[in-house]
């Protein structure tokens, strides 16, 4: 699953990577892409995971690797820990930063003022002060989707700042499935962060590969990650 602010198109390149030997599903995160939703209180950690249970009953699978970058990581974690039966491995690229409670209000407020921008001016402009201090990939993801986006589903996207994914790291120590850690390298997307869950999962593994700075396109990311996940997947057949 994308990250916020992308659609499926910035993990086509990696998927390609990976379909010689696995089905690779692609999903538009509800709010993003083709999934036009414009209700705020439609947005929660709960209904996202449900998204994915409900993605899975359609496709006649009763588990799955799932994984994703960014948001679609901490989706990945959230059905991973609700629906632990659904969920035979995860891979989390680039993973969210789990905030305290003093970081959390202040993420809910930028939230606020990014709808806020979003509905007035554009979805450019709600991004405009935060894509600066993101990964330059994920800048570019972002802008190549706003073309596909619907302004009304991503100004009630930010409702999800109201909510919380998980209050520690610790949270996630109940996480059963074999997961694949691969680090982000900016605030929102802490290495740090990554490390600390990778040694907090009962089964985490800690991938050498890097979101890095120097990843330009959604081509450098699935060159900087595939090999790494393959590995992992080759590992957990």
């Amino acid at each position: 699953m994308h990250g916020g602010g992308p659609d499926h198109h910035s993990l086509l390149p990696l998927a390609e990577r990976l379909a010689d030997r696995y089905t690779v599903v692609l999903p538009d995160v509800r709010g993003f892409g083709r999934s036009v939703c414009r209700d705020p209180a439609a947005y929660t950690w709960a209904r996202y995971s449900a998204d994915v249970t409900a993605l899975l009953d359609h496709l006649g699978l009763a588990s799955a690797v799932v994984g994703g970058t960014g948001l679609g990581g901490t989706i990945a974690l959230r059905t991973a820990l609700e629906h632990p039966d659904r969920v035979c491995a995860a891979v989390l690229i680039s993973v969210e930063d789990i905030e305290d409670d003093e970081a959390k209000a202040a993420e809910t407020a930028l939230f606020d003022e990014f709808a806020a921008r979003v509905r007035t001016e554009g979805i450019e402009a709600g991004w405009a002060p935060i894509l600066p201090g993101l990964a330059p990939v994920i800048g570019t993801l972002v802008r190549e989707a706003i073309p596909r986006a619907d302004p009304a589903s991503i100004a009630a996207f930010a409702a999800i700042g109201h909510d919380r994914a998980f209050r520690s790291v610790h949270d996630l120590a109940e996480v059963a499935a074999p997961t694949l850690v691969i680090p982000g390298s900016d605030p929102r997307h802490p290495t740090a962060l990554a490390d600390d869950l990778a040694r907090t999962l009962p089964r985490g593994q800690l991938a050498t590969a890097r979101v890095s700075p120097g990843l330009r396109t959604a081509e450098d990311l699935a060159d900087a990650v595939a090999p790494a996940i393959r590995d992992f997947l080759n590992d957990i057949d």
